[in-house]
């Protein structure tokens, strides 16, 4: 006997994540709370690693839905380019705010893609955004990125 996966069973951990993003957003959108403190660099951190983690995932139930359903493959392909662009865009506000000290604002705002990683959240982010831009670049045409930038803005 099989027993058939419920839907609401499939897929715990993108579930899970999903759930933790919804309880994010009440905990930020609460009137009862405090004012809700601006985005800082290690949230925006946080949320970039989100982001590509979601950009692979669409990455791959693009290509493995592509060959079986092409017109559905296209649909996630396209979705997969607009979170690039949603990924570039946290990308560029990371670099924008101010981080804690005057040293590290100096030694922030420009990235450094010829250095590795040292240690988070500066080179971190850069370093995770250089790696997905090299996937992107790979599987999309020129003229779907030529609406937005893979480089650092500062």
């Amino acid at each position: 006997m099989t027993s058939r996966t419920r839907p609401d069973d499939a897929h715990p951990y993108l579930r899970a994540a999903s759930a933790g993003v919804r309880h994010h957003t009440r905990a930020l959108t609460r009137p009862d709370a405090t004012p809700p403190t601006p985005a800082d660099r290690p949230h925006l951190d946080v949320l970039h690693a989100h982001l590509t983690a979601l950009h692979q995932l669409l990455d791959r139930l693009a290509e493995t839905t592509r060959p079986p359903h092409p017109a559905a493959g296209r649909h996630l392909t396209t979705a997969h380019t607009r979170l690039w662009q949603a990924t570039t865009e946290i990308h560029s506000a990371f670099h924008l705010l101010p981080s804690n000290t005057a040293a590290e604002d100096a030694e922030a705002s420009a990235c450094h893609p010829e250095r590795l990683p040292e240690g988070p959240p500066v080179l971190t982010i850069c370093q995770r955004h250089l790696t997905a831009g090299h996937i992107i670049r790979r599987k999309t045409t020129p003229t779907d990125l030529r609406a937005h930038t893979t480089a650092c803005v500062r």
